[in-house]
């Protein structure tokens, strides 16, 4: 789905949609309800209600690209609804399209180097 070297910035739309709409209407539902121009590369993940579905929508640099995908068993895993997007990494997307719980996907912090060999 992200080819190799893309790494766009990944957001997960918080508030469930309407799953009738197609490119037009998430572009716009992108622009005006959540403040990201759609067409900088971002990558949107949206859910309805029921959280069995995911639709992702993005720009490639040559067209708008909505892909969709439905578990057969169980729910994606989702943030607590609130306004606005959460950001999460290209790992977090990846696990959250396999249908695990992409929350628990984290990079362990570096610390500095004590001394220099």
């Amino acid at each position: 789905m992200i080819g190799p070297g893309a790494t766009p910035r990944i957001v997960l739309a918080t508030r469930p949609v309407d799953f009738r709409k197609g490119h037009d209407a998430l572009v716009s539902l992108v622009e005006h309800e959540l403040g990201l121009d759609p067409f900088s590369g971002v990558m949107v993940v949206f859910r309805p209600k029921r959280a069995d579905r995911i639709k992702v929508l993005w720009w490639d640099g040559t067209g708008l690209v909505l892909a969709s995908k439905r578990l057969e068993q169980g729910r994606f895993a989702w943030p607590s609804v609130h306004d606005g997007v959460v950001r999460v990494s290209r790992a977090q997307f990846e696990a959250l399209f396999e249908g695990l719980d992409w929350r628990r996907v984290w990079r362990p912090r570096t610390r500095r180097p004590l001394a220099a060999a």
